[in-house]
């Protein structure tokens, strides 16, 4: 068993990869900038540091062979690039960095199937291979700056560290505390989604991920991605998923789409897409409405995110549980906890 440096582990895949490290009989350091009592219950050693500070690494990285960097930031925010990029792409490399002046061999850096796995054509399914849609990812400051992060990771894979890139798409499951997630989810089951919107995703258990996780400490390429996926789907059969699983009624009225032959040109549909966007926020706006769904999630939700995990499930053991399974947990997870606005 490895003494292990984690990040980002008050978050809510860092939470579900400490309760799996411990589980395997790891010893777990959590570099956090304050105290945790979730953490601490799961037995780990709490290290007071922050990823942007590299003495603060070094110093928790101390006796630890591997790290497994998650810490990240979520926005949809355009105003938030600068801080993104900050957090990812500087605090990646600090944590590598740190961990390796400290005698970290192995690392494993969660980026995001968002690098690669998203495309104006409705059929396309991404693999590690597949092309970065740079057109695209530069509409999003927070999967550009996954990007430049991953893309930091993986340059600093050598002989005496190794780097193992873990991609998940959209995380769902039990335990979202910062709604960082599952927040879609809860717009549903608060009817709060106005319209279907023409795009498809890609979802996965955050329980079957952090399992991953603990496995790639051991497995996997240095110096490769792995893309976690448990299935890909329009949102149409997703919220319809949901509504079976809640019986909250799905929106039916659909946002404005465009023929294929048109999304297959990333920058003519790019700009379709935002077309798409304005003309729901204007036809809200003449009823005296306004969509709680913010512009880019609209404008996110026009493109297919699906991928193909078959990699991670033979070279790591990645092994998803039925799509339902997560998402009935994720419902009676928002409403046990009382995260959805009272039915």
């Amino acid at each position: 068993m490895s003494r292990v440096l984690l990040t980002g582990g008050t978050g809510f895949l860092g939470l579900h990869t400490a309760e799996a490290l411990r589980a395997a009989g790891h010893d777990v350091v959590a570099l956090t900038r304050g105290p945790s009592p979730a953490l601490e219950a799961l037995g780990v050693t709490l290290a007071k540091g922050d990823v942007l500070d590299r003495p603060s690494v070094e110093t928790a990285a101390a006796g630890c062979t591997v790290l497994v960097h998650s810490a990240g930031k979520v926005s949809r925010d355009p105003d938030d690039a600068e801080m993104l990029y900050k957090l990812h792409v500087d605090g990646t490399k600090n944590v590598l960095d740190g961990g390796a002046a400290a005698g970290v061999r192995r690392a494993v850096v969660v980026s995001t199937s968002g690098v690669v796995a998203v495309s104006a054509s409705k059929d396309a399914i991404a693999n590690e291979e597949t092309e970065t849609p740079l057109s695209l990812i530069q509409r999003w400051p927070y999967y550009r700056s996954k990007l430049y992060a991953e893309k930091a990771a993986l340059d600093r894979n050598r002989a005496d560290l190794e780097v193992v890139c873990l991609n998940p798409t959209l995380l769902l499951g039990p335990g979202d505390v910062n709604g960082s997630s599952t927040e879609d989810v809860r717009l549903f089951l608060e009817k709060k989604i106005p319209a279907v919107p023409p795009g498809g995703l890609s979802f996965v258990d955050v329980r079957d991920v952090a399992k991953t996780v603990v496995s790639a400490l051991t497995q996997g390429r240095p110096g490769h991605r792995y893309l976690l996926g448990a299935c890909n789907m329009t949102l149409r059969e997703f919220f319809g998923r949901l509504e079976r699983v809640s019986g909250v009624r799905a929106p039916f009225i659909p946002m404005p789409s465009f023929p294929a032959s048109a999304r297959g040109a990333i920058p003519h549909s790019a700009d379709l897409a935002r077309v798409g966007v304005q003309v729901l926020t204007d036809t809200l706006k003449r009823f005296g409405l306004r969509s709680p769904v913010d512009p880019v999630s609209l404008d996110m939700a026009q493109f297919t995110w699906y991928l193909d995990a078959s990699k991670a499930e033979d070279e790591l053991g990645f092994a998803p549980r039925d799509a339902q399974e997560t998402l009935v947990d994720t419902v009676r997870d928002l409403r046990e906890r009382g995260v959805v606005w009272p039915e």
